[in-house]
């Protein structure tokens, strides 16, 4: 209509017909550049927000120009601002100098005079004082051979010989040792470089190690190491509140040329919020797809969770009762107040920091006091909260941003209501979404799993990296202690070797 040349009628009827016609429009229209400016501000926060990606693209072209700045002002000679004296040019230019960490190995390098007489009179010099320069240097990482020697022994008395046995090892008649392996498989899964980028830094070192060689160290390894991420993950399941949530990842499909969407779920118990005695510790799954029938062979008692429809038969059945995430609810607002600068948007996060203010001030109190203070100063707010997001909607357009995350909010809030009476349950997901992260950053430089049986290697090489994690213990150490053990150790005493009874 508003594209049309626009004659106004003479008849007040008419005129009272175009009139309602026109504003139709401009509420139609109003709507439309309302869900395309938050549409815009999505992809922009996407492309431009505070996610680590963008962040390290920040960090990089502020790396870049410290970097220019520094060599044109080392090149002209002059101090980086126009009449700054030299010291304060000095003093600003220079970066702040940490000392050097003690652990690190010191060589020690003493320069003395070339001779022992004063180069003035020649008179004999003797010791007053000594400078000491600390120089921090770089070697790269070293390659070791093993060499394993057997004699082979002769009896005297008969035709018998006698030979050591050849220690166990992770990979049998294999090349590789454990702490080989395990920093093949942490490169990988922690540092998030693939095989091949592998392969190319090690062949800079004169080691021509190919990427299949490795797939198949990497395959046997998590082979090898699945007892353990099982007896991680019953550990996991025994929690009373679980943490869960799900990622894609890219598989390939056979014969197709192409790939699918498969999954891999985890599951995190942390009971550190509430100095639970449990150890923190990540399961990871890998499914060919997302039905709600691969948590449900899994959980019972809480689960954190979002708003995946596919969980809701899991709720039905009883043995697994929903707590929704806080920070879900939150994002919903901060999109629209990002995209719109809405009151009520701004309000609702206002509320919603009152109920995370409660929570900074329980962390790492026992359950008994968390439920006393959430239900004394998080409760009034919380129920304040419920009643005020349906009064808003009455001010606003049903079919907008805003009203659609008013609407989202009331529903998940009545899934969030038992945190506030249990001192174990969590107000948001974060746990189980930071646990998600290593798979997010890896699926941008692994791009797809080759098989299931690759996502399955995946998730056992998860859930024992970050579960090491979760504990402070440096992963690539635990891995190649526990490889070199694991071929002569008790299946019966396999918890001894779990990353939280383990001690470098």
């Amino acid at each position: 209509m508003l594209d049309e040349a626009l004659t106004i009628p003479d008849d007040s009827d008419d005129l009272r017909s175009f009139a309602v016609q026109l504003v139709a429009e401009v509420k139609a229209q109003a709507m439309l550049i309302e869900k395309l400016r938050h549409q815009v501000a999505g992809h922009q926060a996407w492309r431009y927000g505070t996610s680590s990606e963008a962040s390290a693209q920040l960090q990089l072209a502020l790396e870049t120009s410290e970097l220019a700045a520094a060599a044109m002002t080392a090149q002209m000679g002059l101090p980086e601002e126009a009449g700054a004296s030299a010291e304060e040019a000095e003093v600003k230019a220079k970066p702040v100098r940490r000392p050097i960490p003690d652990h690190v190995p010191r060589n020690e390098v003493e320069i003395a005079p070339s001779s022992d007489s004063c180069g003035a009179c020649g008179g004999a010099l003797r010791k007053i004082g000594q400078d000491v320069t600390e120089e921090l240097e770089y070697v790269p990482r070293r390659f070791v051979v093993n060499r394993i020697t057997r004699p082979r022994f002769a009896c005297s008395g008969c035709d018998g010989f006698t030979q050591a046995p050849l220690p166990s090892r992770p990979i049998e008649r294999g090349r590789p040792g454990p702490g080989l392996l395990a920093h093949v498989l942490v490169s990988k899964y922690g540092d998030h470089a693939p095989l091949y980028r592998q392969s190319q830094i090690y062949a800079r070192e004169g080691i021509d190690l190919s990427r299949a060689t490795m797939a198949e160290w990497v395959g046997r390894s998590t082979a090898l190491l699945e007892p353990l991420a099982e007896a991680i993950g019953r550990h996991v399941l025994e929690g009373g509140a679980i943490h869960a949530d799900d990622t894609p990842v890219w598989m390939l499909a056979p014969g197709t040329g192409k790939t699918k969407t498969a999954r891999l779920w985890t599951y995190v118990r942390d009971e550190r919020d509430w100095t639970g005695a449990a150890a923190a510790a990540a399961l990871y799954r890998f499914s060919p797809d997302r039905k709600g029938i691969h948590p449900a062979k899994h959980l019972a008692g809480w689960m954190h969770a979002d708003g995946y429809a596919g969980f809701e038969e899991l709720y039905r059945g009883g043995s697994i009762r929903d707590v929704a995430c806080l920070a879900h609810v939150r994002r919903k607002f901060v999109d629209v107040h990002r995209a719109q600068g809405s009151a009520i948007a701004e309000e609702a996060i206002r509320r919603i920091g009152q109920l995370y203010a409660v929570e900074t001030a329980i962390r790492g109190s026992p359950p008994d006091e968390r439920i006393h203070i959430r239900q004394e100063k998080a409760a009034p707010v919380f129920d304040e909260f419920e009643r005020w997001l349906p009064e808003q909607l009455s001010t606003i357009s049903g079919k907008t941003p805003l009203a659609m995350a008013i609407r989202y909010a009331s529903g998940r809030l009545k899934r969030l209501r038992p945190y506030l009476a249990h001192g174990t349950l969590s107000a948001d997901n974060n746990v189980a979404e930071r646990a998600m992260r290593c798979v997010a950053l890896g699926r941008k430089n692994h791009l797809f799993v080759g098989s299931p049986a690759g996502g399955r290697a995946a998730a056992v090489a998860y859930t024992l990296i970050e579960t090491a994690k979760l504990n402070g213990v440096d992963p690539q150490a635990w891995l190649a202690d526990t490889l070199a053990r694991l071929p002569d150790h008790k299946i019966t005493r396999l918890d001894d070797l779990l990353p939280w009874r383990w001690k470098a």
